[in-house]
């Protein structure tokens, strides 16, 4: 019910009879009922999309094929300390290594030399994977310790300040696909 109507509801007498008083209440619900109903339609009309932000674990059986998935084969890894953290991003200007714009966070302790870690993806499509290892485990980038890797190993320069082209990085993946990431260290 439109609030006008409702608002000149408010102010009738008291004096309404049990019938209009009825018939009242059945109109606030049917218009109560609509605006839910208006508000489910343009929540389903949206676009089914990863959920930006979700934290996970390495679960490597949803790696065997069934689901769209990142088989990522980290290698050159400095030391068994410390914490790997791979964020995989859309591989589009917008979203790659843009803070929030992560799909899928996983934090595990680090194994050298090398890991195997799955990132499921929802659906086909063009992804980036970042890994970084912080070997102290302190939760801050230390420049001069830390190690990093990106999907497709692209070469970090002075000119791109470790931030490489999304075009550089993108993966394409329909079902599973297996990469593999070789981290750097200064």
């Amino acid at each position: 019910m439109p609030a006008r109507i409702v608002a000149e509801t408010a102010l009738k007498p008291v004096s309404i009879t049990t019938k209009e008083k009825t018939l009242q209440k059945w109109r606030h619900s049917r218009a109560t009922a609509g605006a839910v109903g208006a508000v489910f339609l343009v929540i389903s009309a949206q676009p089914i999309e990863a959920r930006a932000g979700e934290r996970i674990g390495n679960h490597l059986d949803q790696c065997d094929g069934r689901k769209n998935a990142i088989l990522a084969v980290v290698s050159g890894i400095k030391a068994s300390q410390g914490t790997m953290r791979i964020q995989s991003y859309r591989a589009t200007k917008s979203d790659w290594l843009r803070k929030g714009q992560w799909l899928k966070r996983i934090e595990v302790s680090a194994h050298a030399p090398s890991m195997r870690i799955c990132i499921p993806v929802d659906g086909p499509g063009d992804y980036a994977i970042a890994v970084r290892h912080d070997i102290n485990g302190n939760g801050k980038t230390d420049i001069t310790k830390d190690g990093g890797g990106m999907s497709k190993n692209p070469p970090i320069t002075i000119w791109n300040l470790g931030k490489p082209s999304y075009r550089k990085v993108s993966v394409a993946v329909s079902g599973l696909r297996e990469i593999h990431i070789n981290m750097r260290y200064m």
